[in-house]
C-alpha cells in the first residue's frame, strides 16, 4: 500500500467538509442580498416623490410670478395715482381761468373805446359784473353779504361794534363782502357790528 492512497472513508469526509463550506457561503451571500434589497426603497416610490416635487416647484414659480405681475400693476397704478394728483393740482384752476377770460375781453373792449358816455360806460360794467358774477357761480364761489344776519365767528370778521337800533350782535354794515369756495370760507365778510345799548 502506497503512502499517498488514501482510505475510500477518509475522501468522502473532506468532500463533504467542502460541500458544508461552499453551502455556508453561499446561504450568507443570499442574507447579505436580501439585507441590501431591504435597505433601498422600492422602484416605485422613488419616481412619485420626484414628480411631487417637480408639480411643488412648478406652483412655487407661478405663484412667484403671480406675485411679480401683482407687485408691478400695483407700482404702475400708484404710478398713474401720482400723476393724477399732480395733473389736478396743476389744472384745477383750469375750468374757472376759462370762465374769466370773457370778462377780460370786456374790459380790454372797454378801455379800447375812446370816446365813452358815462351811461356806456356804466352798461359796459354792469356786464361785466354779470360775466363776472356767472363765473364764480358756475365755479361754486359764493358771496358772503351778511347785511341784518347774525354775527357768524365763522363766515364774518368784526372791524369794529356800534350802538344800533339793530337787535345785539346782529351784522350792521359790510366793508368787505366774503366769499365761500364750495362751502370753504375763502375769505370772511369784514361787518360792522351792532351792540346792546348801555
Amino acid at each position: 500500500m502506497q503512502a499517498n492512497d488514501k482510505q475510500p472513508g477518509e475522501a468522502n469526509v473532506t468532500s463533504d467538509a467542502a460541500d458544508s463550506a461552499e453551502i455556508t457561503a453561499a446561504s450568507a451571500a443570499v442574507e447579505d442580498g436580501a439585507a441590501i434589497a431591504d435597505s433601498t426603497p422600492p422602484n416605485d416610490t422613488a419616481p412619485g416623490a420626484e414628480e411631487a416635487l417637480r408639480a411643488a416647484e412648478l406652483k412655487a414659480a407661478e405663484h412667484h410670478d403671480a406675485w411679480l405681475r401683482a407687485k408691478a400693476e400695483t407700482e404702475n397704478v400708484r404710478r398713474r395715482a401720482q400723476e393724477d394728483i399732480a395733473k389736478a393740482a396743476r389744472f384745477a384752476i383750469e375750468r374757472f381761468a376759462r370762465e374769466l377770460l370773457p370778462v377780460k375781453d370786456s374790459l380790454e373792449i372797454a378801455l379800447a373805446t375812446e370816446t365813452q358816455s358815462v351811461e356806456s360806460l356804466r352798461s359796459g360794467t354792469e356786464v361785466t359784473l354779470k360775466q363776472l358774477v356767472a363765473a364764480f357761480e358756475k365755479s361754486a364761489l359764493l358771496e358772503i353779504n351778511p347785511v341784518g344776519e347774525k354775527f357768524d365767528p365763522n363766515l364774518h370778521q368784526a372791524i369794529s361794534v356800534v350802538e344800533s337800533p339793530q337787535e345785539p350782535n346782529t351784522v350792521v354794515s359790510v366793508l368787505q363782502k366774503g366769499y365761500l369756495l364750495t362751502d370753504r370760507v375763502l375769505r370772511p365778510a369784514m361787518v360792522v357790528v351792532a351792540k346792546a345799548a348801555a
